[in-house]
């Protein structure tokens, strides 16, 4: 073989196949890294602690949304507030809730405490999504579906907690989200999810079985009454959610 002549043994499909090796060796790199871009910086539970694991999260790059804001990723945010104390001193103990645990954040009422507190909007028009029907004349609820307008809602003991004045709607799915209570025996008004709701046509009447008829004096209150921001979403589906563990203390603990 002459001096220089490389072709004696190394051929082309030889040097396209060690390029495609770089190549994807480098895509899973790049994919592992942009994996990281929501959720991250993690926090630990040892003070100071950073768990985030190879490879390391990428450069913060900004994007622009839709309505014209723009928004970091990954983007450094305040720690939760967790109400709750450890019963035990060993990392990852578990946590024993302090206060109202249907309040607190925790457990299957866990939610994401860092959301923006303002409405979520209409790709098209950039109007609340999430309104009441009295707001939107274009929307109805169709004949041949139960109108919840004045039904009756008890809570899972069947203790009466009020009635049934308007329905919210999703003005992009098209579908009913929340029913708005009146409660009795005050002029608030609540919201209930829809997915929480056992609607009897025949007796028009509510059932709530993750909460009480009393617990929904503490349903988590709205800053507008005719939008809902995506901060509030969270605490009052998660005020539902935590009713499912925490509403009784019979509902604590394993079932057998």
């Amino acid at each position: 073989m002459q001096i220089g002549a490389l072709t004696g043994y190394i051929d082309v499909a030889q040097i396209v196949l060690y390029v495609f090796w770089l190549f994807f060796a480098g895509l899973i790199f790049y994919l592992l890294r942009e994996n990281k871009r929501e959720g991250y910086p993690m926090i630990g539970d040892r003070p100071g602690a950073r768990p985030e694991g190879w490879p390391g999260v990428p450069t913060p790059k900004t994007y622009i949304l839709a309505d014209g804001n723009t928004r970091v990723a990954p983007r450094p945010e305040p720690a939760e507030q967790v109400n709750a104390v450890p019963t035990a001193k060993w990392e990852g103990a578990a946590r024993q809730p302090t206060g109202n645990p249907m309040l607190g954040g925790i457990g299957p009422g866990a939610y994401a405490q860092n959301r923006p507190d303002e409405p979520d909007h209409t790709f098209d028009d950039a109007l609340p999504k999430i309104v009441p029907l009295r707001t939107v004349p274009d929307f109805w609820i169709a004949n041949e579906d139960p109108n919840p307008y004045g039904m009756q809602v008890f809570g899972a003991d069947w203790v009466y907690a009020g009635r049934v004045v308007d329905s919210w709607v999703d003005r992009s799915e098209v579908v009913i989200r929340y029913f708005e209570i009146a409660l009795e025996g005050s002029s608030d008004h609540v919201l209930l999810p829809q997915h929480y709701a056992q609607i009897n046509r025949k007796t028009r009447q509510i059932k709530v079985g993750a909460i009480l008829g009393a617990q929904f004096n503490d349903v988590p209150r709205l800053r507008n009454a005719e939008t809902i921001t995506l901060l509030e979403e969270e605490k009052l589906v998660g005020y539902y959610a935590g009713g499912l563990m925490y509403a009784t203390p019979t509902r604590l603990g394993p079932l057998l």
